[in-house]
């Protein structure tokens, strides 16, 4: 079966549909919107709140199918941090720090997301990123030292490594290489 990159119900002509199908029951629509939305992808509380908002329905119909939805397990913002930082980590190589800052946009509560990024270990971090700069290293042979120095880390910042743990992993990776590091510092890089 072929994945939509885009649903129907994101279009302005859909909110109209949706309109005119139950104009008088704002629950039904509420509700029907979020099994929508919910059967694309995993949302926190907070996306389908917003779209419930842009879709004018009222605060307080939106809440109570909100809330309905959590009472049923539609809707777990624990578990989606969980996956979020299961996939990101995984796929994309983030750290904790960039994986805290996304389920931040999300809408995600502060607790549920030290709860989730605590799966991370340090040792398990710090692994990612060998693994990142191992596959990232053969695309700066014949650059100098220093250069291939600043765009591993700086790659490793912007995936949200601390700057200590980036400039170490780095280093030694350049080392096995054969790089003298030893007049390198450990600051001054970004």
């Amino acid at each position: 079966m072929a994945r939509r990159t885009e649903w129907p119900g994101d279009s302005a002509d859909s909110s109209r549909a949706e309109k005119e199908l139950s104009p008088q029951d704002p629950a039904e629509r509420a509700r029907a919107i979020c099994l929508r939305l919910l059967t694309g992808t995993p949302r926190t509380r907070k996306q389908l709140a917003d779209a419930l908002h842009k879709r004018e329905i009222p605060l307080e119909v939106a809440e109570e199918v909100l809330c309905r939805f959590e009472d049923v397990g539609l809707i777990n913002d624990a578990a989606f941090a969980d996956a979020w930082v299961e996939s990101r980590h995984h796929g994309r190589g983030l750290a904790r720090r960039a994986l805290a800052r996304e389920l931040r946009t999300k809408g995600v509560d502060s607790a549920l997301i030290d709860e989730a990024v605590g799966q991370l270990d340090s040792e398990q971090e710090e692994e990612t990123a060998r693994e990142l700069v191992a596959r990232r290293l053969p695309s700066t042979r014949g650059l100098d030292r220093d250069r291939r120095l600043r765009r591993l880390a700086g790659m490793l910042a912007r995936k949200g490594y601390p700057e200590g743990m980036a400039l170490r992993v780095v280093k030694r990776a350049l080392e096995e290489e054969g790089e003298d590091t030893e007049d390198l510092d450990e600051g001054g890089v970004f």
